[in-house]
This record gives structure tokens, C-alpha cells and sequence, in this order.
């Protein structure tokens, strides 16, 4: 599906990262292989270190935080917020939604939306979709997106296939409408046929927790989880990511009517540096238009890996000049999705510690 929208822009982002580091080193002993072998791991995907929540610590909390900053550094007025939207896949509670709690918790004005979306790794694209949809309204000038997700205690420590790489992290991007004629074009796709190649078994009203769903099993690979742990069939999604992905940014790119050579930066989902380099080989881009470097820093925040790519890689080009940028997720659901739009001059575009 290929959307259009006119006269949005993004004018501010802010990034949340837990201060607690973790680094590969720190864990190897938790997994059922030899150390050698985990090493080798760690060389051919780029694993280092990444950043994870306390005990405790929620989404709710990384964007409160974050919230906090921008109203009382002055770059965030709350009286201006149309609408506030919340993309996560680890919500504070399951009733009621997240994006109330937080509006109930800053007592912002009641004349305005809150939602909730339930979206992974293209969860920063979706989410842009939908602010700029209700920003095509009369009643809205200014949405807050957040794209939270703490699912660092939803995966085995013993996982050698995902716990290395998952962590978490918060975002705040601030979008308005402009008087300044711009187009945005995005192109998305779903498959809910493939959505158990990432997915928690148990948790949900399918499968509640209990006793018997926190039973550790190790599977054939010799990593040891249990339902309601994160499970990640690897194969079957860089396949997808392979297959998919670049049709879907060429068919944006025909979309837009730009060429590769004029997209200044390719700003993806980061699930691994090995994925995206052979991405961008796929596309026919070069390596260095396309940050790879957040998982091995950060980890794996689903879809805010996109916006901490932006403030930790072209932070001060943003601030001072506008680019054309082609952001892209992919993942959980399994939904892969594309922006093309320009970017620049931004209010602020910072990186935070909670």
C-alpha cells in the first residue's frame, strides 16, 4: 500500500537510553555453549554491548522521563499536544492504555487523543503514518509520538540468538503540520500469515503465564527459554528482511519519484549489523549512507533502533540543514514498511540517559 501525505514535518526527536550497560562478555557464561563459539558469534554479528532497563523499569517510564526533559528544558509546551500516540509492544498494563496514563500523569489538557498501537520493528514508520493522518485534521496541530519498548525481561538470559542483541529504549518525535509545501510517501505491507516467526507464546488470552508457561526448554540449538520468553525463528526472518525489504524500498523509491543517489541516508530498523549490510548491498546503496552501528552499542529496541540511529549518527546535520531521508522497519507481525521525506532544521535532536 503506497500512502502520500503533504505538509508534515518532523521538527523534533528526542531519544531515551537506560544509563545500565551490559556488555556480550558479561553473559556469555549463561549460555549453553562454549565460550570460543560465542566469541565467533559475537565477531560474525557485531555484538558488544547494549543498554537495558532495572528492575521495574517500564516504557511508560523511559517517556515520562523523556516528557519531563523537553517541558522543563522548554522545547516541548503542554498545552500545544493535539494528540499523543504510543507504539510499543510492552505497554504498562493491558487495560488501561499506556498513552492515558501518561497524559493522566502530566494532567495534560483533556481536548485530545490518545492511542495505543501495538507495532514492533516498523513501529516508528507505522506511527509516523498515523500522526501524519491526524494531522490532516482541522482540530490538530501537533501530535507527540512515542515509541517505547522494554522487552529486555521478556527474553531468556540463557538465548544465545537473542539475548545479546535486545534492548531497550524510548523516543519522542514531535510532528506538526508546516506552510511549507512538502510531499511524504511511505509504502507499507503486512503478513500476518508469517507473524509467529517472532512472537511470545504465553501472556496474552491465548496462552496465560503460569507455572507450567515458565518451564525452561531447550530447543535444537542447545538455547534454553520458555513461553513466555521472546522467540525469534533467525532463518525465517533475515530471509523475509532479504527478500522483502528491498522490492519494498525500490517500489518507494519509484513511489517518490527520488532516486537512490538523492537519499541522503537509508535510517533502518536495526536487528544486526550483518543484516543491514548485506540490505544495503541488496538495495545498491553504499554501506555508509546506511548507520549500522546501534545494536552493538544499544541493542536491539525494536523500532526505536530508527530514531537512535538518527540522534546518534546525524544529530548536528539535522539541526543546521535538511536532507531527503528514507526511513524503513521490519519485523514483528510480520510488517515491513518505508518513508522518503525530508528532514532538517530540527527543534532538537538529542540522545538522553533515564
Amino acid at each position: 500500500m503506497n500512502l502520500k501525505f503533504s505538509d508534515k514535518k518532523i521538527t523534533g526527536i528526542l531519544t531515551v537510553l537506560p544509563g545500565n550497560e551490559v556488555l556480550f562478555e558479561d553473559e556469555m557464561e549463561n549460555y549453553n555453549f562454549s565460550i570460543a563459539k560465542s566469541l565467533k558469534l559475537k565477531q560474525a554479528m557485531g555484538f558488544n554491548k547494549k543498554r537495558v532497563v532495572k528492575d521495574g523499569v517500564t516504557s511508560a517510564d523511559l517517556c515520562i522521563h523523556g516528557l519531563n526533559y523537553l517541558f522543563e528544558n522548554g522545547k516541548l509546551n503542554k498545552e500545544d499536544i493535539d494528540a499523543l500516540i504510543l507504539i510499543t509492544q510492552s505497554g504498562d498494563y493491558i487495560m488501561p492504555p499506556t498513552s492515558n496514563v501518561i497524559q493522566g500523569h502530566f494532567g495534560l489538557k483533556e481536548d485530545m487523543i490518545c492511542l495505543d498501537i501495538n507495532q514492533g520493528c516498523a513501529g516508528y514508520v507505522i506511527g509516523l503514518c498515523q500522526a501524519f493522518m491526524l494531522l490532516g485534521q482541522e482540530a490538530i496541530s501537533k501530535v507527540v509520538m512515542l515509541n517505547a519498548d522494554v522487552l529486555s525481561p521478556r527474553v531468556s538470559k540463557k538465548d544465545r540468538n537473542s539475548n545479546p542483541i535486545i534492548g531497550d529504549a524510548a523516543s519522542i518525535t514531535i510532528v506538526e503540520k508546516t506552510t511549507v509545501p512538502c510531499d511524504i510517501f511511505c509504502s507499507a505491507k503486512m503478513n500476518g500469515q508469517g507473524a509467529f516467526a517472532l512472537q511470545i507464546p504465553a501472556g496474552g488470552a491465548r496462552m496465560p503465564s503460569s507455572p507450567e508457561t515458565a518451564v525452561m526448554e531447550e530447543d535444537a540449538a542447545g538455547n534454553l527459554r520458555s513461553k513466555d520468553h521472546l522467540v525469534m525463528k533467525g532463518d525465517e526472518v533475515f530471509n523475509f528482511v532479504q527478500t522483502e525489504v528491498p522490492p519494498l524500498i525500490l517500489e518507494n523509491l519509484d513511489f517518490s519519484g527520488i532516486s537512490k543517489d538523492e537519499i541522503a541516508y537509508y535510517l533502518f530498523h536495526q536487528p544486526n549489523k550483518f543484516m543491514l549490510n548485506k540490505l544495503a548491498d541488496k538495495i545498491g546503496v553504499p554501506r555508509e549512507k546506511m548507520p549500522s552501528h546501534v545494536v552493538e552499542n544499544y541493542g536491539n529496541s525494536s523500532g526505536v533502533t530508527i530514531p537512535v540511529a538518527i540522534t546518534t549518527s546525524i544529530a548536528n546535520e539535522l539541526l543546521n540543514e535538511e536532507c531527503q531521508v528514507c526511513l524503513a522497519g521490519f519485523g514483528v507481525g510480520l510488517t515491513w514498511a518505508s518513508i522518503i521525506l525530508s528532514m532538517g532544521k530540527l527543534n532538537f535532536c538529542e540522545q538522553i540517559n533515564y
